[in-house]
């Protein structure tokens, strides 16, 4: 039987431990088919860009943020697939940007 507390305190410790410990972040965001917005805050682990915060602004206006503190609700999820620059299509965007849309 899988332990699902105990795979989310996993999670959260690791994406935590990423966020504290991290000195170099990059910052993207890409919009989607439906008009939503994507952004994302990243850091490089182990040759990878790990998101640890996204944040979803939908078409509608409405704003879903993800990080360790809370990995997932109703609408979505941290990603938990490293970030690709040159394959997907993301754009990078200053760090400024990203806050302001984290603290909406």
């Amino acid at each position: 039987m899988v332990d699902l507390e105990r795979i989310k305190a996993q999670s959260v410790a690791y994406f935590r431990s990423l966020d504290e410990g991290a000195t170099l972040r990059n910052h993207f965001n890409h919009a989607d088919e439906e008009g939503g917005l994507w952004y994302f805050e990243a850091v490089p682990h182990r040759g990878e860009l790990i998101a640890i915060k996204q944040a979803e602004l939908t078409q509608a206006g409405r704003l879903h943020r993800y990080s360790w503190e809370h990995l997932e609700d109703e609408y979505g999820f941290l990603t938990d697939q490293a970030l690709d620059p040159g394959e997907e299509p993301l754009k990078a965007i200053p760090a400024e940007e990203f806050q302001q849309v984290w603290t909406q």
